[in-house]
């Protein structure tokens, strides 16, 4: 087979189901509770740190557009592997791996060997929503955990704090999600925070002009220079939108008002194609809601086509792949 049939066989891949066929209440006869396990860590890590959750839901992003949600992000790096922690996108960002160790603990307590890791990174996310007021929607299951993972694929794909709305409506539809998804999505912004790295040249030379972003509301650009000035510890953080612990439509009513905290924010307002999105949605919070748990589905379908297994623990995979290609 040609290096040509070898691509098109695992871009098709990328987009369907291994194996098994995801569906709801795939535990519901080997680990009836698991669910409920989930939501009930879940709750005890929004007590012990509100951010946290936002955290957690921020994985799945991570995880599913670097060889679909398999729970790679999770793995740390071996001696003769590159995770995708220490990845541009993730390092000093990606946090709360924590709460995902105490679900999966819960998890082999009440059910060893049963529950994967991806799995709970989906049911999780839905939990981060659910949890801080926003829409709950039934998640499918029945994902494997990867063998392996990539800092180079997850460099090559995941976006940079500069990216502009141009540039996410094309990765999106790389993976089959609409503009329309591209924009709910972004909505997970409505809650936690990000740091200071991630602004410093909006606040200080946006696009190379040595002044700030023209789009920031003056009040708006004031108080996040009183944030993060020039001699800030970037790693400092600021609320993504004016209710960072509420899920809600407060995120693009920001942005109608030009106080989106990332540049790949306020250039959702600022594009003609996405713009109509955010208005609508600052509009009709309702309609958000629907078109965000759509897109978490969605995005939850993709899937590499790779080898999988459950995991006992979520950073360690229990097998090579070079084994498991031999027992296949």
């Amino acid at each position: 087979m040609s290096l040509l049939h070898h691509l098109i066989l695992y871009l098709t891949l990328l987009t369907v189901v291994r194996g098994d066929i995801l569906r709801p209440r795939f535990y519901s006869k080997t680990c009836l509770e698991a669910e409920s396990i989930v939501r009930s860590e879940m709750k005890k890590a929004m007590m012990r740190e509100a951010r946290s959750v936002a955290s957690v839901m921020r994985l799945q992003f991570h995880d599913c557009f670097v060889d679909g949600c398999d729970a790679s992000v999770l793995l740390d790096d071996t001696p003769n592997m590159l995770g995708e922690k220490l990845a541009l996108s993730n390092i000093n960002s990606l946090r709360s791996f924590e709460v995902v160790d105490d679900i999966k603990e819960a998890l082999e307590k009440a059910c060893p060997g049963t529950v994967s890791c991806a799995d709970i990174v989906i049911m999780a996310s839905r939990d981060a929503v659910a949890l801080t007021g926003g829409p709950d929607w039934e998640v499918k299951l029945g994902r494997k955990d990867s063998l392996t993972a990539s800092q180079k694929d997850s460099d090559d794909i995941m976006p940079s704090p500069r990216a502009n709305a141009t540039y996410l409506i094309d990765l999106f539809q790389r993976f089959n999600l609409s503009v329309k998804d591209m924009v709910a999505l972004s909505g997970s912004h409505s809650i936690g925070q990000a740091r200071c790295f991630s602004i410093m040249f909006r606040l200080y030379n946006q696009s190379g002009s040595g002044k700030p972003d023209p789009a920031l509301e003056p009040g708006y650009r004031t108080k996040l220079e009183k944030l993060c000035p020039l001699s800030v510890d970037q790693n400092v953080t600021g609320d993504l939108d004016a209710t960072p612990h509420v899920f809600d439509n407060m995120y693009f009513k920001d942005l109608v008002s030009g106080r989106g905290f990332l540049n790949s924010d306020q250039t959702l307002y600022t594009t003609p194609e996405t713009r109509e999105y955010v208005k609508m949605f600052s509009e009709d919070q309702g309609e958000f809601f629907k078109a965000f748990q759509e897109g978490m589905v969605k995005m939850g379908d993709l899937q590499s086509g790779k080898p999988g297994e459950i995991r006992s623990n979520c950073r360690v995979a229990n097998r090579r792949p070079v084994d498991a290609l031999l027992e296949s």
